[in-house]
């Protein structure tokens, strides 16, 4: 549908008025959000241990990071009108790891939380391409309005590999922390700032992709 016109002053052409903002910034505060509580109370509140060990600031940090998660979810009902898939398998797999962490005092639930999370979105999206079905135009809720099927499947199908890569390098940290060959602190630096700067230069390699399959043609239409 295009957007609605309006009348230049003293001229006959009607041009588009200014697209409603699409809450890009709330969206990414509601991502990204719960994980930056949770690296800033772990590392306000640490004792600096470097391996796997009961620390105060883990549990600390993983209490804020459920509390965190919660009001992103309340958050996203309120302001966007709906919690989006993605968002309700994060937080209920943040909420169960966390409980666990808390429970053991064992920094390792957090850690494996990523892997698991990572695993079942590529699973979702490699199955659902083998299938021929978009999975990821379902966890998104169809947030980008006009790229055609063969886009989705091509979106999940990236998309799905990438987060397959994700999880294999969270597991190979793991173990390195496990060995003692790689800090908590480190892993938590990768997380919060590698892998979300990875993610956001991913999405940006995956615009040829919408472009060619109908989000430039859904622009110039609504112009």
């Amino acid at each position: 549908m295009s957007e609605p016109l309006e009348q230049l002053p003293g001229g006959p052409e009607p041009i588009p008025a200014p697209p409603p903002a699409r809450h890009g910034w709330l969206n990414f505060a509601i991502d990204f959000g719960p994980l930056l509580v949770f690296f800033l109370t772990y590392k306000f509140t640490s004792g600096g241990e470097g391996s796997f060990a009961a620390t105060t600031g883990a549990i600390k940090g993983t209490v804020a990071f459920m509390a965190a998660i919660v009001v992103a979810m309340i958050v996203s009902k309120w302001k966007l009108g709906k919690i989006s898939p993605m968002l309700w398998m994060s937080g209920i797999l943040v909420l169960g790891f966390g409980a666990l962490t808390v429970w053991f005092h064992d920094e390792r639930f957090i850690v494996m939380k990523p892997t698991i999370i990572y695993a079942a979105f590529a699973a979702l999206l490699l199955g659902g391409w083998l299938m021929k079905r978009p999975m990821l135009k379902y966890l998104l809720q169809s947030a980008l309005e006009g790229v055609t099927e063969t886009g989705w499947l091509t979106l999940s199908r990236n998309w799905g590999i990438f987060f397959a890569a994700l999880g294999i390098a969270n597991h190979i940290m793991y173990e390195l922390i496990e060995t003692g060959r790689m800090s908590f602190d480190l892993w938590l630096t990768i997380k919060v700032w590698g892998v979300t700067a990875l993610s956001f230069l991913f999405a940006l390699t995956q615009l040829p992709v919408m472009m060619r399959n109908g989000l430039a043609a859904t622009e110039e239409s609504d112009g």
